[in-house]
Formats: C-alpha cells, structure tokens, sequence
C-alpha cells in the first residue's frame, strides 16, 4: 500500500513539479540572457512545448508500461525506468519482444503460473477454466495511459515540425551581420577552434556556409582611446569570396572587408560609446582562416 501511494505521489505530483521547474528555468533564461535576442517568440514556445509533450510522452507509456509488468508479475520499476530512459519507441520495442505472460495464482499452492495452464507446476493441481475467466478478459488494460501518450506524442511531432518549418524557412531568425540583435546562422561551419579568454577572441575554421556569421561580444571601456586589433589571414581565396568584419552597437554598424589584410588591423571605437558591442565576421566563401580580435 505505502509503495503505491508513493507511486501515485511521483505520478500526480513529482512530475508537473518537473515539468513547472523547466518552464521556470527556460523563462529565466528568457528574461535574464539574450539566448533568445533575435528569435521571434513563437521559436522558443515551440522549443519549450516539444520538450513538455515529449517529457509527457515518455511518462505515461512508462506509466501503461509499469501498470501492464505489475499485472504480469514483473519487475514494474524496472521496466518503467528503461521505457523513459530509452524513449518510448526503443522501450517500448525491447519490451513487447520479451514481455511476459500474465500468470495467475494456484489456488491450492500459491505458486504463479500461466493463465493457460491446465495444471499447477508445482503442485500438480487441475486448474478450471473458470478460474482464469477474469484474467484473459480481452481488452487494453489502463487505456487512459495509452491514449494520453499517444496525444502526447502527436502534439510532441507537431511542435518538432512547426519549429523545424519555422527555422527552415528563417521565419522569425534575425540573420543580418548589421543587427543589433544576436544573429542566427541556418548554415554550418568547420571549425578548428574558437576561443575567447582575457579579451582575445581567437578563431580558426576551415570553411563555413555563405554568408555565415561568428560573433562575440566584447566590451569598450574608453571608446575615445581605445582600438580594435584585428590579425586575420584567409588561407584559401576562391574568385568573388570575401571575409567582413561588423561592428555593431545599437543603430551604429561599420563592416571592414578583412579578406586580404597586408598586416594587422587597427581600428578606432571613436564612432561607438562605452559599453557591449558585437564583434562579427561574416564569412562569404574564404577557407582555412585564422583570426585575433581584439579591444586594446
């Protein structure tokens, strides 16, 4: 009785405290980060739902899936445990190919044995087909857990596929190098290494889809005094391609074409004030690139 009720208590109560604790959690990170800044809204909420549905998903197959072990005589936490670690759709699977049969008890021994036995293993006893009539009942067991997780999942898919939509066709993703905004790449890059430690910003890639845009913001304590140092050599070339530098604070944006620097870059923060500023390098065709950037 008392491992049922606590059961019930991590069903009813334990997980919607799980599920408001990442809702908390994705909201400060929301209101306390710019992790969001250049998404629309409809993004994030899509995000936030499919990890809801699919955390929704795994608990109530894992629920159908303790209910039906328990039935059967197996070991219901067990199997509970491997259905939400697993996914429902490899839980699920490795469960059903070696799910057992339900067994009822010998009314004479004790001993649990298959609902179709005639006789008792263990004791020899004729068992009345009677006797089984409530254990073969046909039917689904526990449908209210099947049919939410079912919708669970349906919703699950729906949202995965209306964020992968809305990102494929950059609806709502700010992807201009000249935004004040944080920039969202839909390209890929082949990095070698990108680091930003003691105010060095420090990039190497071997290419980058068209277009793409590394950022890192830095910070100017003395726009009157201070430089931007920038060491960049594009190792490869091709014809028409081309490296920019952006700079950008507020409405205030500059770009500097990098692509084939003589010697370092040095220049001045007099147009922009104290404060972040993005550091950008939009990349359009060069390979093998190294980069130093720098606020001196």
């Amino acid at each position: 009785m008392n491992n049922t009720k606590k059961n019930r208590f991590f069903l009813y109560i334990g997980i919607p405290v799980i599920l408001l604790l990442i809702f908390l959690r994705f909201g400060l990170y929301f209101f306390k980060s710019d992790g969001f800044s250049g998404l629309s809204m409809l993004l994030p909420i899509l995000l936030l739902c499919f990890v809801i549905f699919a955390l929704c998903t795994f608990s109530f197959f894992a629920a159908w899936v303790y209910q039906d072990c328990k039935r059967r005589g197996d070991d219901p936490v067990l199997w509970a445990i491997i259905v939400f670690a697993a996914t429902p759709f490899i839980g699920l699977l490795i469960y059903f190919l070696r799910r057992p049969e339900i067994k009822t008890i010998c009314p004479a021994c004790g001993q649990r044995i298959s609902v179709k036995a005639k006789y008792c293993e263990e004791c020899g006893t004729h068992i009345k087909k009677e006797d089984n009539s409530i254990m073969v009942k046909q039917g689904t067991h526990h449908l209210k857990f099947m049919i939410a997780g079912i919708a669970s999942m349906m919703l699950m898919l729906l949202c995965l596929t209306g964020f992968i939509v809305s990102a494929a066709v950059g609806n709502g993703i700010n992807t201009n190098a000249a935004s004040n905004d944080r920039v969202w790449n839909l390209g890929t890059i082949r990095m070698n290494y990108n680091t930003y430690l003691d105010g060095v910003w420090k990039l190497d890639f071997r290419s980058a889809s068209d277009g793409f845009v590394k950022e890192q913001n830095m910070a100017i304590e003395d726009a009157a005094a201070q430089l931007l140092y920038a060491d960049i050599s594009c190792g490869t070339v091709p014809d028409g391609a081309a490296l920019v530098l952006w700079l950008v604070q507020g409405d205030t944006a500059k770009s500097i074409d990098v692509t084939n620097l003589s010697e370092p870059l040095e220049y001045p923060l007099n147009e922009f004030e104290n404060g972040k500023i993005h550091v950008r390098l939009q990349i359009n065709g060069v390979k093998n690139t190294a980069a130093e950037i720098y606020i001196q």
